[in-house]
């Protein structure tokens, strides 16, 4: 069997003395788009932290691509090509898209690739490159904000709540760009409150309630066993 690009096993976390993770297992094979979806205060948000290391663990393992990463720090995980696109949209409103860019390039990857993969993903930024940031709309920060993630070269992307706050055309076309970055070999593990349209680009889902995984599989068998549970979190 393939090595999958990141397995979690009986993974726990906890803030203080309450325990947000209780158990968490799940694997997501290399290249697929994996949509992990469940309620507000599910612990969804809290896996991403201790998967991208910002958080420790408490007890259980965590592997990326076979390689035992429990306790590594988010520098270490981000040069060995784990990269997280925020809950948020994170980028600097007071400079310009290409200015945004461009600080890729101090990470060491070449400023006109950079820019060549942004505007290849996302045409609308070359017709705002000159913007500042900050005056764009939603939907176009977190296209800035996905164009830097993309500058690295990741291996598995994170994608915490891409659809926040944004209209649901433009949360299609934020999808419909997930599914071709996939395509390019890419794995991507998508956090998301609102399900159809994550569901609708992903080869898996899963499910989590109080801090556990109760339900993977296919994103049809998903909607109709657990729909109660996904849609009732929208």
């Amino acid at each position: 069997m393939a090595i999958p690009m990141l397995e979690a096993i009986d993974l726990h976390a906890a803030y203080g003395r309450i325990e947000v993770l209780r158990g968490v297992d799940l694997t997501i094979p290399r290249g697929a788009v994996m949509a992990l979806l469940g309620p507000n205060g599910a612990g969804k948000s809290t896996f991403v932290k201790v998967i991208s290391g910002q958080k420790e663990a408490t007890s259980g393992d965590l592997h990326l691509g076979g390689v035992h990463v429990r306790d590594a720090s988010a520098d270490a995980l981000a040069r060995v090509g784990l990269c997280t696109v925020p809950e948020g949209r994170s980028v600097f409103p007071n400079l310009t898209v290409e200015e945004n860019l461009q600080l890729m390039s101090y990470a060491g990857v070449p400023a006109d690739a950079v820019k060549e993969t942004a505007y290849r993903y996302f045409p609308r930024l070359l017709e705002r490159r000159q913007q500042l940031a900050g005056t764009m709309s939603g939907g176009e920060q977190q296209m800035l904000a996905m164009s830097r993630a993309l500058a690295s070269d990741p291996a598995l992307l994170l994608l915490d709540e891409l659809s926040m706050g944004l209209a649901p055309l433009i949360v299609e076309e934020l999808y419909d760009t997930v599914r071709e970055i996939a395509e390019s070999g890419v794995t991507i593990l998508c956090i998301e409150q609102f399900a159809r349209t994550a569901l609708r680009v992903s080869d898996y889902a899963a499910v989590m309630t109080g801090g556990r995984i109760v339900a993977t599989g296919e994103p049809e068998e998903i909607m109709e066993t657990m729909a109660d549970v996904i849609l009732g979190a929208a």
